[in-house]
C-alpha cells in the first residue's frame, strides 16, 4: 500500500515533507500529486495505481483529488484548519478525517496572542505611528490585570493562547459553542452567553473553527456589543470578520484597532482598505505556521496508529466541521 501527498507545496516544500515524512516512516511509499496549476511539473510523475493508495496526507489539495481512491482509510489533514475539506463536494464521506494538532502550533499561536494583546495594552502600535510622524509622545501606564481579553473558541490553540494570557497577569474570559474548561479561566459558551461576553472585551481574540454557525460571527451587532474602545485581533479565519463593519467601526471609534493575520482572500489583494488603514495591523497569515518538523512526526503517529490497528487521534467530527 501507499500513502499520497496531495498539497499545494511548490518543489522545494514538496521536498522537505517527502524527505520528513519518509524519515519518519522509512518503511512507507509516498505518491506525490501536485495541485491543477501544477499538473505538468516533473514532481507529478509517480505511476503508482490509486487502487494502491490507502492513506491521504493533504494540505489544501485540489478539489477532487482524493475521489476515486477505493482503498482509502485515512484522510490526514497537515494543516489546523479543515473547511477547506470540508466544502469539497467529492471528498469520500466514510473515511475517517484527522486534523493536525501540534503543540508547537499551540506554542507559537500563544506567542503571537501575547505578543498583540500586550502591543495593544502597553500602546506600542500607536509607538510604531508615532515613529513615522516622528512624533515623541510617552504613553500612560496600563497594567495588564487592568485588561480584559475574552478568547472565542477554547480548542487546544485556544486553551494554550487563554493559559498563556493568563499567566502573563491578563484577566481572560472564554467562550466556545459547547462547554469547555480552562484552569483559571472564566469559561462560557453557547449562543445565549456570548452578548455577555463580548460586553467584557477590551481585547477580543478569536481563534473559532471556521463553521456555518461562525461564519460572518464577527460583524457589526458583534462589535456594537463590546466596550468602546475595544481591540479586535483575528487569529481564526478570514471569514469571520465581516469586513465592512469592522472598518465602519474602526472609523467610527467603537474600535480602536484590529490586529489581523487572515483574510478573506490571501494574499490580501493590494488596494484592500486593511493595507493603509491607519488602524490595523495586517500579518500574512504567519501566527502560527505548521512547522513540517513537528508536524511530519505527528501525521506519521497517525500513520503507525492505522497500521497497527491503534485509535487514531485528533478525528474532525464532520457534522461540527472541526
Amino acid at each position: 500500500m501507499s500513502i499520497l501527498l496531495a498539497t499545494h507545496f511548490g518543489r522545494a516544500e514538496l521536498a522537505q515533507w517527502q524527505a520528513l515524512l519518509q524519515a519518519a516512516l522509512p518503511d512507507e511509499i509516498f505518491v506525490t500529486q501536485r495541485s491543477a496549476a501544477h499538473d505538468n511539473d516533473d514532481n507529478n510523475s509517480d505511476n503508482n495505481s490509486d487502487i494502491d493508495i490507502d492513506i491521504a496526507l493533504v494540505a489544501n489539495p485540489p478539489a477532487g483529488a482524493l475521489h476515486g481512491l477505493p482503498k482509502l482509510q485515512l484522510i490526514q489533514s497537515l494543516w489546523a484548519g479543515v473547511e477547506t475539506l470540508l466544502a469539497d463536494a467529492t471528498l469520500p464521506a466514510d473515511v475517517p478525517l484527522a486534523r493536525m494538532v501540534d503543540p508547537a502550533m499551540n506554542a507559537a499561536m500563544a506567542e503571537t496572542a501575547l505578543w498583540a494583546v500586550l502591543s495593544l495594552q502597553r500602546g506600542f502600535f500607536d509607538c510604531a505611528a508615532q515613529q513615522i510622524a516622528r512624533r515623541w509622545q510617552p504613553l500612560p501606564p496600563v497594567r495588564a490585570n487592568e485588561i480584559c481579553v475574552v478568547v472565542l473558541g477554547l480548542g487546544q490553540m485556544g486553551r494554550a493562547v487563554a493559559l498563556r494570557l493568563l499567566q502573563a497577569g491578563y484577566r481572560v474570559v472564554g467562550w466556545s459553542a459547547r462547554e469547555a474548561e480552562v484552569p483559571g479561566v472564566q469559561c462560557l459558551h453557547g449562543e445565549a452567553a456570548l452578548p455577555a461576553v463580548l460586553a467584557q472585551a477590551q481585547v477580543l481574540i478569536n481563534l473559532l473553527p471556521l463553521t456555518a454557525a461562525t461564519h460572518g460571527l464577527l460583524e457589526a451587532r458583534a462589535f456594537a456589543q463590546m466596550p468602546a474602545g475595544a481591540s479586535v485581533v483575528n487569529l481564526a479565519r478570514g471569514a469571520h470578520v465581516v469586513d465592512a463593519d469592522l472598518l465602519a467601526a474602526l472609523d467610527s471609534g467603537r474600535l480602536k484597532r484590529a490586529v489581523l493575520d487572515v483574510f478573506q482572500t490571501e494574499p490580501l489583494p493590494p488596494a484592500h482598505a486593511f493595507w493603509s488603514h491607519r488602524q490595523v495591523t495586517v500579518l500574512p497569515h504567519m501566527a502560527a505556521p505548521t512547522d513540517p518538523r513537528s508536524a511530519a512526526l505527528i501525521a506519521a503517529r497517525n500513520v503507525r496508529a492505522l497500521r497497527s490497528g491503534q485509535p487514531l487521534q485528533h478525528l474532525v467530527n464532520r457534522t461540527r466541521g472541526y
